[in-house]
């Protein structure tokens, strides 16, 4: 494969649907999702993926069911924790960051997160990003109140602002580089409010598949990788 995309983000849809076809409950669902996440980022490093975006938890899901959500921040939360000890993060130098809205989850579950931001702050190599509490309005909306604090106390002219402006007062300020290839699962064809500035503003490949978050293959992964280098190819072509 010629081309590998920097910057994979992935909506990993299904795990409820998953668990209702299998007969178990939604939250053995939820825990295959995330074993087949520690997986596909295993898979994604060994090809060169340098940057992966994971759509965790939405600003929406916070809809649901007390009980899901109780039983999905234990599960955020004994994942982060994990990261401490994980030798595969620390020798292969993965930073691991939380982008989302932070004053929307638990104060337990925003520890365990720092903690292991700050375990892994220093590594470059890769870089992990969770989208908890997420959602692509949400973020935009955070921005531009960042933006307006600074026009307010004079530190920014307003024809000062650029795209670049706006883009470095994304995720908290962290530098995550555009989105080359989005991943959904679970055969729904929408990017449902997914970083829409680094995603749809910069014209990123979308791949597609029926598969369910926690039935995803190395297979699969590969074949979205395909997608891109494709429209990479093409790409090259109409510029000659």
């Amino acid at each position: 494969m010629r081309h590998v995309p920097r910057h994979v983000a992935v909506i990993q849809d299904g795990n409820r649907r998953f668990a209702r076809d299998q007969g178990v409950e939604t939250a053995i669902g939820h825990r295959l999702g995330a074993d087949t996440t520690e997986q596909v980022l295993d898979w994604a490093c060994d090809l060169g993926v340098r940057h992966i975006t994971l759509y965790t938890f939405s600003t929406e899901n916070f809809r649901r069911d007390p009980e899901e959500l109780t039983s999905l921040f234990a599960l955020f939360q004994e994942k982060f924790r994990a990261i401490l000890s994980d030798e595969r993060v620390h020798r292969n130098h993965i930073r691991v960051r939380m982008i989302g809205d932070r004053s929307l989850l638990p104060d337990d579950l925003l520890a365990t997160i720092d903690a292991a931001e700050e375990a892994t702050r220093k590594y470059d190599d890769y870089f992990i990003n969770v989208a908890l509490a997420y959602g692509g309005r949400n973020e935009i909306v955070h921005a531009a109140r960042s933006i307006l604090d600074e026009v307010r106390r004079g530190a920014l002219a307003p024809a000062a602002i650029t795209p670049d402006i706006v883009e470095s007062h994304l995720h908290r300020g962290a530098p995550i580089p555009p989105v080359d290839l989005i991943i959904r699962t679970g055969n729904d064809s929408r990017t449902s409010n997914f970083l829409p500035w680094l995603a749809n503003g910069h014209e990123s490949a979308v791949y597609f598949c029926a598969p369910y978050w926690p039935a995803f293959r190395k297979i699969d992964l590969l074949r979205a990788m395909r997608v891109y280098d494709q429209r990479m190819r093409l790409k090259e072509r109409l510029a000659r």
